[in-house]
């Protein structure tokens, strides 16, 4: 017989996605050898699963949104830089740093996630040359979005060297 892995008893709390993913498999064996009892075991896998993928997903949605008020404040001048767009950004990545897992690191690709908002800011200005300027692959990792530092943020957007940004 199998000799199941024990879990933390705080994963749920530290890492929803990886909790959801090892609930899922520990159910997938239950319900291999329990098929008589009634339980639904197929939907009750994928709603245990689905509150992973739920999670996953808007971390994944916060982040592209704090990409696109990144890239709304670094194409427009200062001057004329609507207020509300620094407090998307900051409720965005504060969001995102409060739902981020250690699982999502590999599990999000920030390349992609750049790639869809080029494409939205392409079809958006055509013609406009800064857009076309900003940078081919994401100019950030996960530790510099969620520190949330938007100086530092815009900066490497830029293409300025720019010292690690402080915690």
């Amino acid at each position: 017989m199998e000799r199941t892995r024990t879990m933390p008893d705080d994963l749920y709390e530290r890492d929803i996605l990886e909790w959801s993913e090892r609930q899922s498999e520990l159910l997938r064996v239950v319900a291999d050898s329990e098929q008589r009892n009634g339980i639904d075991w197929h939907h009750v896998i994928e709603e245990i699963t689905a509150v992973g993928v739920a999670q996953l997903n808007d971390v994944r949605g916060l982040l592209r949104q704090a990409m696109i008020c990144l890239v709304r404040i670094h194409l427009n001048p200062a001057d004329s830089e609507p207020p509300d767009w620094d407090l998307e950004l900051a409720c965005s990545l504060d969001d995102a740093a409060d739902q981020f897992t250690p699982s999502m690191r590999h599990r999000i690709d920030l390349n992609f996630l750049w790639g869809r908002v080029l494409l939205r800011v392409a079809r958006l200005s055509p013609d406009d040359p800064r857009g076309r300027a900003l940078p081919e692959h994401c100019p950030w990792g996960f530790d510099e979005l969620l520190a949330n530092d938007r100086d530092h943020l815009l900066a490497a957007l830029a293409g300025w060297p720019v010292a690690p940004a402080t915690p």
